[in-house]
C-alpha cells in the first residue's frame, strides 16, 4: 500500500529532491506548482500527507492551508510547511493557518523521511 503524498513547490529543485526521496522510500508522489491547483489536486486524490511550501506564487501557502482546513473532507489531513521561511513568528503563522508540521529549508536529506514520517496516518505520534 503506497501512501500518497502531495507536493505543493514551485521551485524545480526542491520539488526534484522531494519527491526523489519519497519515492525512494516507497511513496506515490503527485506533484503540484501552486497553490489554486493543489487545492484541486488535494479534492481529487484525498492524499496521505501535503507537504506545502509557504512562498508560492500568486496565492502563498497560508491561504492554501486555510483553505485546505475549511474543506470537510480535507481538514483531517496533516499538512507540513516545507519553506525557507525561518523569521521569527514563520513557524507560528503556519501554525495559525492550519498546518500541522513545519519543516525549514534547505532540508536535510538524512533526516527528511524520518520528519515527516511523524505526519503520516498510522505513525506512533499520530494525533499529538
Amino acid at each position: 500500500m503506497n501512501q500518497k503524498i502531495l507536493i505543493i513547490e514551485d521551485n524545480d529543485q526542491n520539488m526534484y529532491l522531494i519527491t526523489f526521496l519519497l519515492r525512494s522510500q516507497g511513496f506515490d508522489v503527485i506533484q503540484a506548482k501552486d497553490g489554486p491547483s493543489g487545492i484541486e489536486i488535494a479534492k481529487e486524490i484525498k492524499p496521505a500527507l501535503i507537504l506545502l511550501d509557504i512562498q508560492l506564487p500568486g496565492m502563498d501557502g497560508y491561504n492554501v492551508a486555510k483553505i485546505l482546513r475549511e474543506d470537510s473532507e480535507l481538514r483531517s489531513i496533516n499538512i507540513v510547511a516545507v519553506t525557507s521561511y525561518a523569521m521569527l513568528g514563520d513557524r507560528e503563522h503556519a501554525f495559525e493557518a492550519g498546518c500541522s508540521g513545519y519543516i525549514e529549508k534547505p532540508i536535510n536529506p538524512e533526516t527528511f523521511i524520518e520528519q515527516i514520517s511523524e505526519f503520516l496516518p498510522g505513525s506512533i505520534s499520530e494525533g499529538g
